[in-house]
């Protein structure tokens, strides 16, 4: 693969040398790519640049390229990402490597390196990135579940933020499939956010791949994960968001996909669920409404994948146990999350008998309760 359009033509892969430059100059405090390009440009990668004189440095980028590249980045720092690196699963993927993802080189304003564990060669295949709420209603996990398998069956990546929800089901999901998984980290690639997921962070890092852009020991922080949506965002050919609040950070990886140029995705719902919402907004905007697996792949140019995978459909409409259909708690639910009293009235039951009815569903797997306390048809 050769180096994007205006990156340095730097060596098919960083040798152990040019890593060490790689992260003497990513780890300085307020270097960044946007600021880096021409003068990496100029001097032909890290090394040139690192031992010329401040006057070459201001020739290129002025008195801001220089108080940037005279501050040295924090030996301990430096230390703790050599340990790091050291680990036979772990990468460091600069800007312009040959390992460098060729979508998220396109960006205005990609990290100037990566740090990956695990199979970093699903860093170059399709990928298709899978958002949405940090506590999705049972019908949106299960939405998430359904089609980041297909996805990833389909030989397609899926990327996601590893966060709680939709992208943690989404991840879960697709690892076992062959396209399997990338998991875009907004802390250093040794932490674990959130710590529940660090089973999951551990099955990825075996099976799929740990991406950031921040380097090992860094904790979260508060711009760190809106940044860390570009990179979703830039990864992908485009962007599956699932189920979404008007104001969740899901739209902020939307908005990030139409910047790229990529498609945007949305699964509608019910018009009262408030997780709904912003899937419809987005489908307002332009967004591509998706039904089933064929409305991702037809939109996108992955002709061959769609070709060899026409049989894989996802019919979210057909329930796969339709002698279910005449319970009449199910018919009071309906399609969307309802409260208990709103069930009760309309399906004349009383409280202890319809209580009861709910549970023995929720273990048949046919309902699930919301973390609001209202109920959720299941179609299985």
């Amino acid at each position: 693969m050769s180096a994007a359009p205006g990156v340095f033509s730097g060596a098919a892969r960083a040798t152990a040398d040019d890593r060490d430059d790689w992260l003497q100059l990513a780890l300085r405090p307020r270097v960044h790519a946007a600021r880096l390009r021409p003068a990496l440009l100029q001097f032909d990668g890290p090394r040139n640049l690192l031992r010329s004189e401040p006057d070459a440095w201001r020739a290129v980028g002025g008195s801001a390229l220089v108080d940037a590249l005279q501050e040295a980045p924090h030996p301990a720092q430096l230390d703790a990402a050599r340990d790091w690196l050291a680990r036979a699963d772990a990468h460091l993927i600069p800007l312009g490597d040959a390992a460098y993802p060729a979508l998220l080189a396109t960006l205005p304003n990609p990290p100037l390196v990566l740090f990956a564990q695990g199979q970093a060669a699903l860093l170059q295949g399709p990928a298709v990135a899978v958002v949405g709420s940090r506590n999705p209603t049972p019908a949106g996990a299960e939405n998430a579940r359904a089609f980041a398998g297909a996805l990833a069956a389909a030989g397609i990546t899926v990327v996601s933020g590893l966060a709680r929800g939709i992208d943690g089901t989404a991840h879960a999901a697709a690892l076992p499939h062959p396209g399997s998984t990338v998991a875009v980290l907004g802390v250093g690639p040794d932490i674990s956010y959130p710590k529940a997921h660090r089973g999951l962070q551990a099955a990825i890092a075996a099976g799929g791949c740990v991406l950031s852009e921040y380097p090992p020991g860094m904790a979260a922080q508060r711009y760190s994960f809106p940044r860390r949506n570009r990179i979703i965002a830039g990864l992908s050919l485009g962007c599956l968001v699932v189920e979404a609040a008007v104001h969740s950070g899901s739209l902020i990886t939307a908005r990030e996909a139409v910047d790229a140029g990529r498609e945007v995705f949305a699964i509608p719902g019910s018009i009262h669920s408030p997780q709904s919402r912003g899937c419809h907004r987005l489908i307002r905007q332009g967004a591509v409404l998706v039904e089933t697996l064929d409305d991702i792949l037809s939109a996108l140019p992955l002709a061959p994948v769609q070709a060899c995978q026409t049989s894989i459909v996802i019919d979210t409409q057909t329930p796969a146990r339709p002698d279910h259909n005449d319970h009449p708690l199910l018919r009071a639910l309906g399609d969307a999350p309802t409260a208990l009293d709103l069930v009760i009235e309309r399906s004349g039951l009383d409280v202890a008998n319809a209580m009861a009815e709910l549970t023995a569903l929720e273990l048949d797997g046919r309902v699930a309760r919301c973390t609001d306390g209202r109920y959720q048809r299941l179609w299985l």
